[in-house]
C-alpha cells in the first residue's frame, strides 16, 4: 500500500513542530484564523518555520482572508503552501506566490466532485467534516463512505481523526495523506508528543 503522507496542524510550539517532524510527519499547518484556540502569531510562526528540517512543508491555514494577511504570511515566514477553508473562489486561492490546497466540508448533500472540480489549480483537495460555523478543527468524523472515487486532485482526509482510527483512515485507497490537529492534542494548541508519535506510527502502518 502507498504510503499516506502526514500533516499535523495547529502548530504553536516549536517542541511541538520538532516531535512531530522527527515522528515523521511530512508536513506542518499553522492557522492564521484569530477565533481559532490554535491562532499563531506571525512572529510566532515565522520562528518555528526558520527551524524546521529540511523535507517538511510548512502550511498556513487561512479561512477567509483578506489578501493583505495571506501576503504578510508569504512575506514574513516564507511558508511554503497555503490551505484555505473557507468559501474562497479558485481565482482567490490562485493569485498568491504559493500553491494552495483547497478544504471543502463534507454534508451528505453536498456533490464533493463538483465542489473539487471549481479548484483544477489546487495541489490537494482536503476533505473535513461539517459543523455549523465551525470552519476546521472540530474533532468530528464524517462518513468517508460519502468520498468519491473520481475525484480529480489528491485527497487529504482531516476531522476527527487520531491515533485511534488512523490506521482505519489511511485503509482508505483513494487518500493521499491524513491531517490531525486536536486527535494529538493535550489541550487547545497544545499537542501531545506521544499522541504525535502515536498518530504518525499509525499512519506509516505502524
Amino acid at each position: 500500500m502507498q504510503r499516506k503522507r502526514i500533516k499535523v496542524c495547529g502548530i504553536t510550539q516549536l517542541e511541538d513542530a520538532l516531535v512531530a517532524a522527527e515522528s515523521g510527519a511530512d508536513a506542518l499547518g499553522f492557522v492564521f484564523y484569530e477565533p481559532s484556540p490554535r491562532n499563531i502569531t506571525l512572529a510566532k510562526a515565522k520562528q518555528i518555520i526558520n527551524q524546521l528540517p529540511a523535507f517538511v512543508t510548512s502550511v498556513a491555514l487561512f479561512v477567509d482572508p483578506d489578501v493583505d494577511l495571506v501576503e504578510q504570511v508569504i512575506a514574513q515566514t516564507q511558508v511554503d503552501l497555503l490551505q484555505f477553508h473557507g468559501d474562497e473562489t479558485a481565482a482567490f486561492c490562485e493569485q498568491f506566490s504559493r500553491p494552495y490546497i483547497k478544504a471543502l466540508r463534507v454534508k451528505p448533500d453536498t456533490d464533493l466532485k463538483q465542489q473539487a472540480d471549481l479548484y483544477p489549480s489546487a495541489r490537494a483537495i482536503l476533505l473535513d467534516a461539517y459543523v455549523k460555523d465551525v470552519p476546521g478543527g472540530t474533532g468530528v468524523v464524517f462518513d468517508w463512505s460519502l468520498i468519491p472515487d473520481d475525484i480529480q486532485q489528491p485527497i487529504i482526509l482531516a476531522g476527527g481523526l487520531n491515533p485511534g482510527n488512523v490506521q482505519q483512515a489511511i485503509s482508505q485507497p483513494i487518500i493521499w495523506g491524513v491531517d490531525v490537529s486536536g486527535g494529538v492534542e493535550q489541550s487547545k494548541g497544545v499537542k501531545s508528543p506521544e499522541l504525535i508519535k502515536s498518530f504518525c506510527k499509525g499512519a506509516n502502518g505502524g
